[in-house]
């Protein structure tokens, strides 16, 4: 039983299995596809005698980047997602499990996030490896604590793929531009280490009050246009991320879409010419990876609102199969 159902019961949504359909096969033939393997569950029932390995954890919620002052429409990402990820061709054999939605009720992103922690540490602590999708990156806030509740004594890094720092200080509500802000100035102003490495930031997109709000946390960092795939470049960040690596016993990966050039995902709420490629997150991901550290990971900031032809839900669902298949 979920000790904390009472907290989260007005912002659940357990998973539906109505969501996953795809390309019929032989019905004598092992799963093909991801919909064919794929449970539907709720966390209510989850315990350490029926834990997958994946958990697949929806946060509709865009409340955040309307705060900010973004364009709208994340709520319906993890929807599309979802639909995406169902006709993927299945390249794995872990038990992955769709634990639903935790959802924004009333315009209370607070609620939302409150709800979102206790469901990934409920998650963790079944030792159920969280696949989560957004929704705002608002997300990486109630994320990161949800991993901190379920192991209070390990040390978590953060590493974020974005095109911006999301370090804005909290002024009168928190939104999508806070999360690493909060992060850092809870956990530390507690006297708790937290390092914060972000891959992909743009000049253009971010103040330099916020270059200076980076300095003084320490986060380490790579400009967007470091971010080659070459072997050269791979080397040089891989060199940067040892030490993150090194002194964490565990990694939190989060990857806001907004990252990616507008050449390959269309569909965020601030899109950029600028911007790293698919083919380059793919290879820092099997680094990463290969580290054995990587506790959790997040798709934030898909807004199918401004999709092209579904390409960025594309590119987001494969991502995670992707990851599926390295863990």
């Amino acid at each position: 039983m979920f000790k904390n159902e009472t907290n989260i019961k007005a912002n659940y949504i357990a998973g539906q299995p109505d969501i996953w359909t795809g390309r019929k096969t032989d019905a004598e033939l092992a799963p093909q596809y991801w919909y064919q393997h794929i449970s539907c569950g709720s966390l209510y029932d989850l315990n350490e005698n029926n834990a997958p390995k994946f958990g697949l954890i929806g946060y509709a919620c865009d409340e955040g980047v309307k705060r900010n002052f973004g364009r709208v429409g994340a709520v319906k990402g993890p929807m599309l997602i979802r639909e995406k990820l169902g006709k993927l061709p299945l390249h794995f054999k872990q038990s992955v499990v769709d634990f639903g939605n935790i959802t924004c009720v009333d315009a209370n992103l607070e609620s939302c996030q409150n709800a979102f922690t206790l469901a990934i540490r409920h998650l963790i602590e079944n030792k159920v490896f969280p696949l989560a999708i957004g929704g705002g990156h608002d997300i990486a806030y109630a994320h990161y604590k949800g991993l901190k509740e379920a192991l209070p004594q390990q040390r978590i890094g953060i590493i974020n793929f974005d095109a911006h720092f999301d370090l804005r200080p909290v002024e009168d509500v928190a939104n999508s531009g806070t999360p690493f802000n909060q992060l850092l100035s809870e956990f530390k102003g507690k006297g708790e280490a937290v390092d914060y490495f972000a891959i992909g930031i743009q000049k253009q997109s971010n103040t330099k009050q916020l270059f200076d709000i980076a300095k003084h946390y320490n986060v380490d960092y790579v400009l967007s246009d470091a971010c080659s795939d070459s072997k050269e470049a791979l080397q040089q960040l891989q060199q940067k991320l040892k030490p993150i690596i090194e002194q964490n016993d565990y990694l939190y990966i989060t990857i806001d879409m907004d990252g990616f050039s507008s050449a390959y995902v269309s569909g965020v709420s601030a899109p950029s010419p600028l911007g790293f490629s698919p083919k380059f997150v793919y290879k820092v991901l099997a680094f990463l990876f290969e580290s054995k550290k990587v506790l959790a990971c997040d798709i934030a900031e898909l807004n199918p609102k401004y999709d092209t032809d579904g390409q960025s839900a594309n590119l987001a669902a494969k991502l995670i199969d992707y990851i599926s298949t390295l863990n």
